[in-house]
């Protein structure tokens, strides 16, 4: 009788928190990649996350309702969705969706970096303007994600001083991009970064 009692104060105080922390770390992260599939504009994959974030949500709440004086699983519940939007935010980053636009403005010559982009295929506009001191060069590159550290480090190596923004883009109809990688951008041996050189 005491082994029965024991196994059940295991399981309400133990297991049944675990399973339903890992269970909203799931929904959670699938619910924050779905929402970003949607802004970013891959409508079509989104439908289907958000039917397994759905179905485990619900398995998730069931248990919490069955067991509603479990303290444990109310903290388990709330500490599973704090992980899963962490998590669901580090995959999506990890996995470089969408497009971006790189704006560099520059007052030095502006020829080097823009032979240097679009040398390595990238499309490149440049445009007079003028700023607070005086005459600039503005030059507009949309890059995918996934190829933005490369824009970035020449553009250091180019334009050490010049200022720059990166903004995200919903779409692109047409355009220059380089070839993309034979390889997917995540790294599954470790998706998250944990182990990445230099954390």
């Amino acid at each position: 009788m005491l082994e029965c009692s024991i196994n059940g104060d295991m399981f309400a105080w133990v297991i049944l928190p675990l399973l339903i922390f890992f269970a909203r770390i799931c929904d959670v992260s699938l619910g924050t990649l779905r929402v970003i599939f949607i802004a970013k504009g891959f409508r079509n994959i989104a439908p289907f996350i958000g039917f397994f974030e759905v179905i485990i949500w619900l398995l998730a709440i069931g248990q919490v309702m069955q067991n509603i004086g479990n303290v444990a699983s109310y903290i388990a519940y709330g500490g599973g969705f704090a992980a899963g939007t962490y998590i669901g935010m580090r995959v999506e980053e990890r996995l470089s969706l969408g497009n971006v636009i790189i704006r560099i403005i520059t007052i030095h010559d502006a020829a080097g970096l823009a032979d240097a982009l679009r040398d390595r295929n990238f499309g490149v506009t440049i445009m007079d303007a003028t700023g607070a001191s005086g005459p600039v060069k503005v030059i507009l590159t949309i890059s995918r994600r996934e190829d933005m550290p490369e824009v970035v480090r020449l553009i250091r190596e180019f334009q050490p001083n010049a200022f720059y923004t990166v903004e995200e883009i919903k779409s692109v109809r047409e355009g220059v991009f380089p070839k993309k990688r034979g390889t997917l951008p995540l790294n599954w041996r470790d998706p998250l970064g944990f182990f990445r050189k230099g954390k």
